[in-house]
């Protein structure tokens, strides 16, 4: 679950995953974007995004 601090704007929490190539999310949470861009094969279709997993705003 994530954990929302008090004082932070939720339209700041963004999430880095990796997108497999069957269009699912891998079952795994990354540190930062580096680390999700060493795990990802992209020479299998696998791509790095950022996502807002609390709401769908505009920042």
């Amino acid at each position: 679950m994530i954990q929302i601090p008090a004082t932070q704007d939720v339209r700041e929490l963004i999430t880095v995953g990796v997108l497999l190539a069957n269009g699912r999310l891998a079952g795994r949470t990354f540190a930062d974007r580096a680390a999700a861009e060493a795990w990802a094969r992209p020479e299998d279709g696998e791509q790095v995004v950022e996502f807002n997993a609390v709401c769908d705003c505009d920042r």
